[in-house]
């Protein structure tokens, strides 16, 4: 039996909850959680905000531990490898994007929390492909996040060629932000901060901006035209998209992460003037992740967390709703 931390209904209280998984699968492996964070994925699936959560459910994408049991076919991970899972827990590996190292464009990917238990739990499962070893040198409790948050800042800047002169911009410094920042200064950007927060500036710069904007200064946004390269945008929430597109550069990109719910609003010709790109993108493949975390070892790029036991999900939870989490929430067993 799995113990586990389940609600019944949208927007409930976690309680202590039993499941038997069944047999392993032979190309499945069984991870005995040691970390699991708490990501804003987790709550819009706690509340049924995308419409395609099942109750009871398990939240928990951002799994830090080590392989209890392995599937027959299994070859490239053994029983007390410390591996990581994020958002996908498995893919159809024979679909052209599977089959160009895009598992993560899968239509038939597997959601490590949709229709499936999660990792607010003693142990989860999933398929070996997507299941990554840690690199030594990281530790386990803040492995979790770059499994979500930290591919996610990831993968656009290698599925873009992002190049090192680039001149970038990131809105929203919080849980994706904060990490955008660390990857994006040692890649060799040059960075820039939109934040609506003062109290956030001299974070923003700690953790690797070079400049920053105050997002609620339409001069300032305006005084910043044709300034940058590529913005990414990690907040969740509708913004004035025209004055941030006015700030990219000709050829410049707007590239969408966080999940906003609201339609995008944009004029095609301040687009077409200056031949704009708008694009957004899902986490990254098994590959991106694994690079990901090698790119991480090497430059100490790190999520901040804060670590709250797994008995205190509920506590952890409202924490990160209230807005309080500097910056991931982070569950131990």
């Amino acid at each position: 039996m799995i113990n586990a931390y389940a609600a019944d209904k949208e927007g409930g209280e976690l309680k202590p909850y039993q499941y038997d998984p069944g047999s392993l699968g032979a190309h499945e492996v069984e991870i005995a959680v040691e970390y699991c964070g708490v990501c804003h994925s987790d709550l819009s699936m706690l509340d049924n905000e995308w419409g395609m959560s099942e109750f009871p459910f398990v939240p928990g994408h951002e799994v830090a531990g080590k392989v209890a049991a392995v599937g027959e076919h299994v070859t490239h991970l053994k029983e007390g490898d410390r591996v990581g899972l994020g958002w996908h827990s498995g893919y159809c590996n024979t679909c052209h994007p599977c089959m160009s190292g895009d598992h993560n464009l899968c239509g038939q990917a597997q959601g490590t929390i949709i229709g499936r238990h999660g990792g607010f739990a003693d142990r989860v499962r999933a398929q070996a492909t997507a299941v990554i070893k840690l690199p030594e040198n990281l530790p386990s409790e803040v492995a979790g996040p770059l499994f979500c948050g930290g591919v996610t800042v990831y993968n656009p800047m290698k599925q873009f060629e992002l190049p090192p002169t680039a001149k970038v911009a990131v809105i929203g410094i919080g849980g994706l932000g904060h990490m955008a920042l660390q990857f994006l200064n040692a890649w060799g950007c040059e960075v820039t901060a939109f934040t609506s927060s003062e109290a956030k500036e001299k974070e923003a710069r700690e953790l690797g901006a070079h400049k920053t904007l105050n997002s609620k200064d339409d001069k300032a946004l305006e005084d910043a035209a044709g300034s940058f390269d590529l913005i990414l945008s990690t907040v969740n929430v509708k913004l004035n998209w025209e004055l941030y597109i006015g700030t990219l550069k000709p050829k410049g990109r707007f590239h969408f992460l966080g999940a906003v719910l609201e339609p995008v609003e944009l004029n095609v010709f301040s687009l077409l003037m200056g031949q704009r790109s708008v694009s957004a993108s899902p986490v990254g493949a098994p590959v991106t992740i694994a690079e990901m975390l090698d790119f991480a070892v090497r430059h100490d790029i790190k999520p901040k967390v804060e670590v709250f036991d797994m008995k205190d999900v509920n506590k952890a939870i409202q924490h990160l709703k209230d807005g309080k989490a500097r910056y991931r929430v982070v569950l131990k067993n």
